[in-house]
């Protein structure tokens, strides 16, 4: 599979943002799907991940409640709906796909990062 993210901008505090990763390949609705996030001079973290059959989510405690994991198999797609967005989630947003017992660890596919600049 392969993935590329978009919907990353500029945003002020509070606001809302919504990422978008549309997934190639015939394997999308075989796979769990993950968003990790980079903040500069920082290593990569674990954003959020769902399962292949979305039945089962899984979250950062830095954005439960915030944040919400979804797909659509139809499109093979999957989005991050990101509220109350604060400073400190500036960084540069990737999606990744692999199976569910490496998704919030160490995924193996990558998608390019999008930028999330958020304002105070």
């Amino acid at each position: 599979v392969q993935l590329q993210a978009s919907g990353g901008g500029l945003v002020q505090a509070g606001g809302s943002l919504r990422l978008s990763c549309a997934a190639s390949g015939r394997t999308f609705s075989s796979v769990s799907m993950g968003w990790f996030r980079q903040a500069p001079g920082l290593e990569r973290e674990f954003v959020a991940a769902i399962v292949a059959n979305g039945a089962y989510t899984y979250y950062a405690d830095s954005v439960k409640g915030r944040f919400t994991i979804s797909r659509d198999t139809a499109k093979n797609t999957v989005y991050l709906q990101m509220n109350s967005l604060k400073s400190e989630d500036t960084a540069v947003y990737y999606c990744a796909a692999d199976q569910a017992s490496r998704i919030t660890t160490a995924p193996r596919t990558w998608g390019q990062g999008t930028l999330v600049t958020v304002s105070s």
